[in-house]
């Protein structure tokens, strides 16, 4: 399922697909502008983005062999709800 998909989903509940755009476009806003921000968005029974702390570590050019050094970072995860794990099974 992509974005387009998923609007399709939405508007057979909506009365439009326009308005089905728009509320799937908020969503995906509301949840990177909370992440940039480094809250976390939990949607009870679905999961909890949030962020997470990548250190620094050295890397590996793969054509070359290189050894490279890739900075610290933060970087967004996932951790799925109970409900969503157990509709997955």
């Amino acid at each position: 399922m992509n974005k387009g998909d998923l609007v399709g989903k939405v508007a057979e509940v909506l009365s439009s697909k326009k308005e089905a755009q728009a509320a799937v476009d908020c969503l995906l806003t509301s949840i990177t502008e909370a992440l940039s921000n480094k809250e976390s968005v939990t949607l009870v029974g679905f999961g909890t983005f949030k962020t997470a702390a990548r250190k620094a570590r050295k890397g590996r050019n793969p054509q070359t062999g290189k050894e490279i050094d890739i900075p610290a970072r933060n970087v967004p995860k996932f951790v799925p709800g109970k409900a969503l794990k157990e509709a997955v099974k």
